[in-house]
Protein backbone atom coordinates (compact mmCIF):
# COMPACT_ATOMS: atom_id res chain seq x y z
CA UNK A 1 0.00 0.00 0.00
CA UNK A 2 2.63 2.52 0.71
CA UNK A 3 4.22 1.80 -2.44
CA UNK A 4 0.83 3.02 -4.14
CA UNK A 5 1.03 6.12 -1.80
CA UNK A 6 4.45 7.08 -3.00
CA UNK A 7 3.24 6.29 -6.65
CA UNK A 8 0.45 8.53 -6.56
CA UNK A 9 2.87 11.10 -4.75
CA UNK A 10 5.06 11.28 -7.54
CA UNK A 11 2.66 11.45 -10.27
CA UNK A 12 2.99 14.76 -12.54
CA UNK A 13 -0.43 15.81 -13.20
CA UNK A 14 -0.67 17.28 -16.65
CA UNK A 15 -1.57 20.90 -16.45
CA UNK A 16 -1.49 21.88 -20.01
CA UNK A 17 -4.08 23.75 -22.36
CA UNK A 18 -7.26 21.21 -21.95
CA UNK A 19 -7.50 19.18 -25.44
CA UNK A 20 -10.58 18.31 -27.26
CA UNK A 21 -12.39 15.59 -25.11
CA UNK A 22 -9.99 15.74 -22.40
CA UNK A 23 -10.35 17.34 -19.15
CA UNK A 24 -7.16 17.41 -16.95
CA UNK A 25 -9.24 16.65 -13.57
CA UNK A 26 -10.83 13.82 -15.12
CA UNK A 27 -9.85 10.29 -13.64
CA UNK A 28 -11.27 7.39 -16.13
CA UNK A 29 -11.89 4.39 -13.65
CA UNK A 30 -11.15 0.91 -14.55
CA UNK A 31 -11.85 -2.26 -12.34
CA UNK A 32 -9.07 -4.43 -13.51
CA UNK A 33 -6.01 -2.06 -14.11
CA UNK A 34 -5.64 -0.69 -10.34
CA UNK A 35 -6.83 -0.91 -7.03
CA UNK A 36 -9.13 1.02 -5.41
CA UNK A 37 -6.74 3.09 -3.18
CA UNK A 38 -4.98 4.18 -6.72
CA UNK A 39 -8.11 6.01 -7.20
CA UNK A 40 -8.84 7.34 -4.24
CA UNK A 41 -5.26 8.68 -3.85
CA UNK A 42 -5.48 10.34 -6.88
CA UNK A 43 -8.61 12.11 -6.63
CA UNK A 44 -6.89 13.57 -3.32
CA UNK A 45 -4.45 14.94 -5.89
CA UNK A 46 -6.74 16.82 -8.59
CA UNK A 47 -8.41 18.14 -5.64
CA UNK A 48 -5.48 19.53 -4.36
CA UNK A 49 -4.44 20.82 -7.53
CA UNK A 50 -8.05 21.41 -9.84
CA UNK A 51 -10.59 22.16 -6.17
CA UNK A 52 -12.80 19.24 -8.20
CA UNK A 53 -12.45 15.84 -9.33
CA UNK A 54 -14.60 13.95 -12.68
CA UNK A 55 -14.20 10.44 -11.78
CA UNK A 56 -15.54 8.28 -15.12
CA UNK A 57 -16.34 4.65 -16.02
CA UNK A 58 -18.25 2.05 -18.04
CA UNK A 59 -19.89 -0.90 -17.32
CA UNK A 60 -18.41 -3.17 -14.49
CA UNK A 61 -16.00 -0.49 -13.22
CA UNK A 62 -19.19 1.90 -12.15
CA UNK A 63 -18.99 0.16 -8.94
CA UNK A 64 -15.26 0.91 -8.12
CA UNK A 65 -16.16 4.91 -9.19
CA UNK A 66 -19.12 4.59 -6.66
CA UNK A 67 -17.06 3.42 -4.03
CA UNK A 68 -14.54 5.89 -4.59
CA UNK A 69 -16.54 8.79 -4.08
CA UNK A 70 -18.13 7.48 -1.38
CA UNK A 71 -14.75 6.70 0.68
CA UNK A 72 -13.94 10.32 -0.10
CA UNK A 73 -17.38 11.84 0.69
CA UNK A 74 -17.53 9.75 4.07
CA UNK A 75 -13.74 10.44 5.10
CA UNK A 76 -15.16 14.10 4.92
CA UNK A 77 -12.73 14.86 2.03
CA UNK A 78 -15.20 15.87 -1.17
CA UNK A 79 -18.70 16.68 -1.65
CA UNK A 80 -20.92 15.68 -4.65
CA UNK A 81 -22.20 18.29 -7.36
CA UNK A 82 -23.02 15.76 -10.00
CA UNK A 83 -23.38 12.52 -11.18
CA UNK A 84 -24.64 11.94 -15.00
CA UNK A 85 -25.73 8.39 -15.97
CA UNK A 86 -26.05 7.46 -19.59
CA UNK A 87 -25.21 4.96 -22.38
CA UNK A 88 -22.57 4.57 -25.13
CA UNK A 89 -22.44 2.63 -28.04
CA UNK A 90 -19.21 0.98 -28.44
CA UNK A 91 -17.47 -2.16 -30.85
CA UNK A 92 -17.59 -5.69 -28.95
CA UNK A 93 -13.45 -6.87 -29.03
CA UNK A 94 -14.88 -10.44 -30.65
CA UNK A 95 -17.09 -9.57 -33.33
CA UNK A 96 -17.28 -5.85 -33.87
CA UNK A 97 -20.48 -5.83 -33.35
CA UNK A 98 -22.25 -2.47 -31.20
CA UNK A 99 -23.11 -2.76 -27.76
CA UNK A 100 -23.97 -0.67 -25.51
CA UNK A 101 -22.24 0.07 -22.23
CA UNK A 102 -23.54 1.68 -19.33
CA UNK A 103 -21.46 4.84 -18.42
CA UNK A 104 -21.39 7.20 -15.35
CA UNK A 105 -19.76 10.96 -14.25
CA UNK A 106 -19.47 11.97 -10.89
CA UNK A 107 -17.90 15.32 -10.10
CA UNK A 108 -16.66 15.62 -6.64
CA UNK A 109 -15.45 18.65 -4.92
CA UNK A 110 -13.13 19.72 -1.61
CA UNK A 111 -15.23 19.82 1.44
CA UNK A 112 -14.66 23.10 3.71
CA UNK A 113 -12.43 20.71 5.88
CA UNK A 114 -10.40 19.08 2.94
CA UNK A 115 -7.05 21.08 3.48
CA UNK A 116 -7.15 20.63 7.30
CA UNK A 117 -7.80 16.77 6.63
CA UNK A 118 -4.94 16.64 4.40
CA UNK A 119 -2.64 18.12 6.61
CA UNK A 120 -3.57 16.33 9.28
CA UNK A 121 -2.59 13.22 7.03
CA UNK A 122 0.67 14.13 5.87
CA UNK A 123 1.46 15.34 9.71
CA UNK A 124 0.90 11.85 10.73
CA UNK A 125 2.74 9.94 7.66
CA UNK A 126 5.45 12.59 8.63
CA UNK A 127 5.65 11.73 12.65
CA UNK A 128 4.97 7.56 11.45
CA UNK A 129 7.90 7.74 9.14
CA UNK A 130 10.48 9.51 11.56
CA UNK A 131 9.73 7.19 14.07
CA UNK A 132 10.40 4.31 11.81
CA UNK A 133 13.84 5.80 11.16
CA UNK A 134 14.71 5.90 14.25
CA UNK A 135 13.72 1.90 15.12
Amino acid sequence: MEEITEGVNNIAINTGEEEEGYKKNRIQVSNTKKPLFFYVNLAKRYMQQHEEVELSALGMAIATVVTVAEILKNNGLAIEKKITTSTVDMKEDTRGRPVQKAKIEIVLGKSDKFDELMAAAAEEREAREAEEQHN
